[in-house]
Parts: structure tokens; C-alpha cells; sequence
């Protein structure tokens, strides 16, 4: 259907299942809602553990804490339709709802790459400098670096509805994804999208390029440090702490490079890549996350099967 900038008429999108299998979306439906509730249980049982039990009230468990919020609102923001347009065949999105949808996954993802970020530099003074940790990374500190997350994705992300709302649609409505991106919707307009290309490229710098070499930095460090202690013993229990937010950061940049890849330079490749990647982006880091931290950490598993017994 033809469609016109939000000046006269409202587009809807169209949403794309997963192309070739449309007669297997509606019981490929229960798997994805599977993995929605181990997200949504995963997550709500780490932020509830960690609230009730004051021994886990240190920086680490704030930060894990932090990520548990943050894919919570990810995936409740984009699963639901998902599942609807599986189960229902509810394939549409309206325009305002897309243009929403699109601030919240891009922001989260921000946010979320400001926490992990400081979850290395936590990890880092806790190997480095043990005996300054506590006065470095205090839990009111803690605190602001969870707000500077989320002011930080929001700030960075907020531009892109605009830029997207200025722009007109006179071609194709159907996107490439379950759900409402900057670079998916960008591709339908029929303008001038040179500054959205730009700044959707500079914020992701800005950002989730300049974090992960952060990251990565802070890792060589920690190696650097691990690799001077004395014993063998020594080196594997410092080194062990590290290997879940490890897993963590693979989890959540794998994903996203592979789909920014595909947005830039895979316009050729099958539309079921572009939805698979989506789908893996969006779902992986919310179930993987709380397993494992609960997997990593006996403490969280302890404190678990402790508040199980007293109900």
C-alpha cells in the first residue's frame, strides 16, 4: 500500500515472520515464547535474589542487576509482538508504535553496553586494585553509572525517531524484521536518508564501538595482571571470575556486529538471514545472561535454593 510522511498520513509497517516457513511460524512460535519466559523467570528471579539478600548488595550484583532490568524491558517490548504476529497473524505495526518500539530497542541496547562496560572496569579494579576496590566503586557510585547508562542509550538514540519521522514513504511497508529497527525502517524511504546513515553510524560508534575497545582494553590489563601473580592457583581463581562477563559480552556484541553487517553490506543476502540474525540479537543476550551468572556464580544459586526453602 502506498505511504506518505507523518506530515499527512500515518504509515503502518508490515513484519516479517520467517520467509520459506510461514506454515511452521505458529508452532516455531512455542519455542520463542519458551525462551520469553526463561528470560522474563531468569531475570526477575536474579533482581529478586539480589534485592532480599543484603550479603549481594556489592557492585558486581548492582551491575548484573542493572543488565537483568535492561533485558527484561528489551524483550517484553518486542517479544509479545512477535508472538502475536506468530500466533495471531498480527503482522502490522503502526507507525507511532514502530517509531517507539525502535527508540526502546536501540536505547536499551546502548544502556546495556554502557553496563557492561562498567562491569569490566569493576571486574578490572577487583583484580588490579583489590585493596581500593571498595572505595572506588561504592554502591551510590554504582548507582550513578546505572543512570549514566540509560541517560547515555537514551541521549544518543533519541535523534533517530526524528530523523525517521522526517522522512517520506511512498514504496513498500514490509520490513525485513519481527520488529521495528532504525536501519530496517530507514531502507523503505524514498528521501534523502544520507543523515540518518551518518548519525545512525555515529551514535553505534559512539557508543557500542567505543565500549567494546574499552572493554577490550580493560581486558588486556586484567591479563596483563593475571599473568604477573605468583601461583598457577592464583591466576586461575582471578581469572575465573572474569569468564562470565566474558560469555556476556560475546553474547551481546556477536549478535549485534553480525546484524549491523548484514544491514550494511547484506542487502543481497536471503531475507531469512536478516530475520534470523534479528531474532538472535534480540533473544540470546536476555536468556544467556541470568544462566550464566547463575551457572558462574554459586553465591546467586545459594542465595536462590535459600529463598525457595523459606516459602
Amino acid at each position: 500500500m502506498p505511504l506518505t510522511n507523518g506530515t499527512t498520513s500515518l504509515p503502518s509497517f508490515l513484519l516479517v515472520g520467517l520467509p520459506g516457513m510461514e506454515a511452521a511460524q505458529f508452532w516455531l512460535a512455542f519455542p520463542l515464547s519458551a525462551m520469553y519466559v526463561v528470560a522474563v523467570v531468569g531475570n526477575c528471579a536474579v533482581l529478586f535474589v539480589v534485592k532480599t539478600e543484603p550479603a549481594l548488595h556489592v557492585p558486581m550484583y548492582f551491575f548484573l542487576c542493572m543488565l537483568a532490568a535492561v533485558d527484561l524491558v528489551m524483550s517484553t517490548c518486542t517479544m509479545p509482538k512477535i508472538l502475536s504476529f506468530f500466533w495471531f497473524g498480527a503482522g502490522e505495526i503502526g507507525y507511532k508504535a514502530c517509531l517507539f518500539q525502535m527508540f526502546f530497542i536501540h536505547s536499551l541496547s546502548g544502556a546495556e553496553s554502557t553496563i557492561l562496560l562498567a562491569m569490566a572496569v569493576d571486574r578490572y579494579v577487583a583484580i588490579c586494585h583489590p585493596l581500593q576496590h571498595s572505595t572506588i566503586l561504592t554502591n551510590s557510585r554504582t548507582a550513578k553509572i546505572g543512570l549514566v547508562a540509560v541517560v547515555r542509550g537514551a541521549i544518543f538514540f533519541l535523534p533517530l525517531p526524528f530523523l525517521i519521522n522526517r522522512l517520506p514513504f511512498c514504496g513498500s511497508n514490509t520490513l525485513t524484521h519481527s520488529y521495528c529497527v532504525h536501519q530496517d525502517v530507514m531502507h523503505l524511504a524514498c528521501g534523502n536518508t544520507m543523515p540518518n546513515v551518518v548519525y545512525g553510524l555515529t551514535a553505534i560508534l559512539a557508543v557500542m564501538g567505543l565500549d567494546s575497545l574499552l572493554i577490550f582494553t580493560t581486558y588486556v590489563m586484567i591479563l596483563k595482571t593475571v599473568l604477573q601473580l605468583a601461583s598457577r592457583q592464583e591466576r586461575i581463581r582471578a581469572s575465573g571470575t572474569c569468564v562470565a562477563h566474558v560469555c556476556v559480552v560475546l553474547a551481546f556484541y556477536v549478535p549485534l556486529i553480525g546484524l549491523s553487517v548484514v544491514h550494511r553490506f547484506g542487502r543481497d543476502l536471503p531475507l531469512l538471514v536478516h530475520v534470523t540474525m534479528g531474532n538472535v540479537y534480540l533473544m540470546v543476550p536476555p536468556v544467556l545472561n541470568p544462566l550464566v551468572y547463575a551457572a558462574r556464580s554459586k553465591e546467586i544459586w545459594r542465595r536462590a535454593l535459600r529463598s525457595r526453602r523459606r516459602t
